[in-house]
């Protein structure tokens, strides 16, 4: 059975370094013998249906094959189509409410727990919220995630030990939505 999945490449393409044009990225999915490449902006979306693997072994070969294309490792997430729709249905903020760059989906590699986040204060960054989802933090900033004290907290290592953790924009949650539901 063919799925189609999204892979997501952390911390690529940013201020000029571990650059992967998103083309040569293509190009190295269909050499893996994925079909239906397609990629989205250039900080590290790419859709593609696979009839082999799972989520974790897809982003280990991903990942491999980046390395040893380009010569420096990313660590990559991959998610199908119905987990990525489940994350935009069961959004706990009002997102239609909202704008795109007020809403934030961090995808994480494995499952989180509340206590992982237990030693924040959440009242003292109010109005800015998150909450935990299946292997993903939303997180509500209505200023941007630029000015968010509280996604700067997010994203010390402490709190993301042992997994790996990228986060997307709304938009860019919608869109591999669409991207990854649409057949043709």
């Amino acid at each position: 059975m063919t799925t189609t999945y999204a892979a997501l490449l952390r911390g690529i393409n940013v201020g000029g370094s571990r650059k992967v044009p998103m083309a040569d990225l293509r190009t190295l999915l269909t050499g893996l013998g994925h079909d239906g490449v397609r990629t989205y902006l250039q900080s590290g979306q790419v859709v593609f249906t696979a009839d082999r693997g799972d989520e974790e072994s897809l982003a280990a070969e991903l990942a491999a094959a980046i390395e040893k294309h380009f010569g420096f490792a990313v660590d990559v997430i991959v998610r199908d189509h119905a987990y990525l729709r489940a994350i935009a249905d069961n959004c706990p903020f009002p997102a239609a409410e909202l704008e795109p760059k007020q809403l934030h989906v961090t995808y994480f590699s494995a499952p989180v727990d509340a206590d992982r986040f237990a030693e924040i204060d959440r009242a003292a960054h109010l109005p800015e919220e998150f909450r935990l989802g299946d292997r993903a933090l939303y997180l509500y900033a209505p200023n941007g995630l630029g000015r968010s004290k509280l996604a700067e907290i997010l994203s010390r290592p402490r709190f993301n030990k042992g997994l790996i953790a990228t986060s997307r924009n709304w938009n860019t949650v919608v869109k591999l939505v669409e991207m990854t539901g649409d057949r043709t």
